[in-house]
């Protein structure tokens, strides 16, 4: 885990707002830290005598944000919202825009409420492989309570306000200066501090020792596995037909890939590392061990995605049921986009994924967040707001 902070850097920025922005971009350069999109961080400023909390915007990228990307969202308001007994996602968003003092900037991060109730004006948060790693194992709980013991451990929770709402009840009696960071269960980690550089620092610090763990109690082991010879004309013009569009494919077809297709239908297909990924890929991926069985397994899978859907669903409209994914036995992953942009995101995603569940099997095997958590975030409207920008 590569500490990225530089002096000559950081004093280069003129206010509090350009050293978010510099913090926020040193957390989206590392792609072990946060994928396209994920994470959000925040600075709590006074603008005109008010407390004012500059937040991720909703669609920015941290490695990319710049100062017009935080949402400014009056503080008070926001903590007094973490108060309430139960909020809609509508009237969250609604009163979080109308507590914005710049009506034209982006939509608040839907983590803002649980930015402003940590009471420290810089707080970093990053889905860090290592730390999901080891919560997505079986022993999970127990590594991480051994290996964070100054840590808030929260289990997991739908992200936004009913996470917040979780953590001020959790909070009330806890000492703030005593408390080192925030781990959330199956989805990431929070630093803080009055300090941009020592968030910063308690980020890489954290997610290093996670990092230390896996390489003394579970390190990646590859085995070498046959390749063999696959038509991906046939799944190309299959996968989009079921889609309805033209797909771009991504191949991958490294020695990791490989093996991680050898494991079999089951122990590929047991969640996203990260409840946002879902978004992206889909619960689980189409599993083949042949190009013979492309139609048969594709009818399969969409029909197992239809009962899915039915299983949980109220009023939700149901996404297209064919694969984002591919793994096949003897050749790899293969991503579907509908350019290759898209097709590229996903193939990050399952990359990072692939090597999560393969060391979290060394600490008792890979467990994802459950079939009816995954159908709320999937179909959460938040979600797919955050994917149609």
């Amino acid at each position: 885990m590569k500490n990225r902070w530089s002096d000559e850097a950081a004093a280069a920025c003129r206010d509090d707002l350009n050293l978010r922005v510099y913090t926020s971009n040193l957390l989206g350069a590392d792609q072990n830290l946060v994928l396209h999109g994920g994470g959000n961080t925040s600075l709590k400023s006074k603008v005109e005598g008010e407390d004012i909390l500059f937040v991720k915007g909703s669609g920015w990228d941290l490695s990319t944000i710049e100062r017009p990307g935080f949402a400014p969202v009056k503080l008070h308001t926001l903590q007094e919202m973490a108060k309430l007994p139960h909020l809609s996602d509508h009237e969250m968003v609604r009163q979080q825009k109308a507590a914005m003092i710049d009506k034209e900037a982006p939509n608040p991060s839907v983590e803002a409420i649980l930015h402003a109730i940590i009471p420290f004006k810089f707080v970093d948060h990053t889905h860090a492989d290592a730390i999901v790693t080891i919560s997505n194992s079986k022993k999970g709980e127990n590594i991480i309570e051994e290996l964070f013991p100054n840590f808030l451990i929260v289990p997991y929770v739908m992200p936004g306000f009913i996470l917040a709402q979780k953590i001020y009840e959790m909070s009330k009696d806890l000492d703030w200066q005593k408390c080192e960071g925030i781990i959330l269960h199956h989805h990431g980690i929070f630093t803080f501090d009055d300090d941009a550089k020592r968030s910063y620092d308690k980020m890489i610090s954290a997610v290093q020792k996670a990092e230390d763990y896996l390489n003394e109690h579970a390190p990646l082991e590859i085995q070498e596995t046959a390749a063999q010879e696959f038509d991906f004309d046939k799944l190309e013009a299959a996968v989009s037909k079921a889609k309805s569009y033209p797909v771009t494919m991504v191949i991958n077809d490294t020695p990791l890939a490989r093996y991680y297709a050898s494991l079999g239908k089951e122990a590929v297909s047991r969640g996203v590392l990260t409840p946002e990924h879902i978004i992206r890929t889909k619960r689980t991926p189409l599993y083949l061990q042949n190009d013979s069985e492309i139609d048969t397994a594709l009818a399969e899978y969409q029909s197992a995605y239809e009962n899915y859907f039915q299983q949980f669903a109220t009023d939700e409209i149901m996404l297209n049921p064919a694969p984002n994914y591919a793994v096949i036995e003897g050749v790899g992953v293969v991503s579907f986009g509908k350019n290759e942009k898209e097709a590229g995101i996903i193939h990050d995603i399952v990359s990072h994924t692939m090597e999560a569940v393969l060391r979290a099997d060394k600490l008792g095997g890979y467990e994802s967040i459950t079939l009816h958590e995954s159908f709320e975030i999937e179909y959460w409207e938040l979600e797919q707001a955050k994917l149609k920008k």
